[in-house]
């Protein structure tokens, strides 16, 4: 491989790469996830009885809490100044389950794709942790970033592979 890995010194050691020379520029970046769960299951959080109290809320607000917090959990990201970072999470019957879509925004030299992934995370891990006294077979599933722009390396959308996976707004 004659590739420069960037998390690596000269001497093979573990860096964090070195982003002053970059120049600030807007920086979007949009994860997706899904929870599968009983559809009982589901229907007692969207008629608001899980023991726990209002499981989307609180995974809301613990995906939002986790994207500023993504230097701090994830190894050699840089700190941020995020502007925008929405968690959504909508409910599907079919799955059945929900669907999560987490949306970071930032004016950096660097990306957000880590904050919108590890949003999306903990929201589905405390989507799971509000329900499982409901049920404990839930399952986190298809964690992936859908889109990002800006950057050295320019625009990315994800390719779907069946049915777009797009929330609606």
């Amino acid at each position: 491989m004659s590739e420069k890995l960037s998390h690596l010194d000269a001497k093979g050691q573990v860096q964090m790469v070195d982003v002053s020379a970059k120049t600030a520029t807007q920086r979007e970046a949009i994860a997706q996830g899904r929870v599968r769960m009983s559809l009982s299951t589901l229907d007692t959080i969207e008629a608001g009885n899980a023991p726990k109290g209002d499981v989307i809320a609180t995974a809301k607000l613990a995906g939002i809490m986790a994207a500023k917090q993504t230097s701090q959990l994830i190894p050699l990201c840089h700190p941020l100044p995020l502007s925008k970072i929405a968690v959504e999470i909508e409910p599907d019957r079919e799955l059945p389950g929900y669907r999560l879509q987490a949306t970071v925004k930032t004016k950096a030299e660097t990306g957000v794709e880590m904050e919108a992934l590890t949003a999306v995370s903990v929201a589905a891990l405390t989507l799971y942790d509000m329900a499982k006294a409901l049920e404990k077979a839930i399952a986190i599933e298809e964690i992936y970033l859908l889109r990002k722009t800006g950057g050295k390396s320019g625009d990315y959308q994800r390719e779907m592979q069946t049915k777009p996976e797009n929330m609606s707004r």
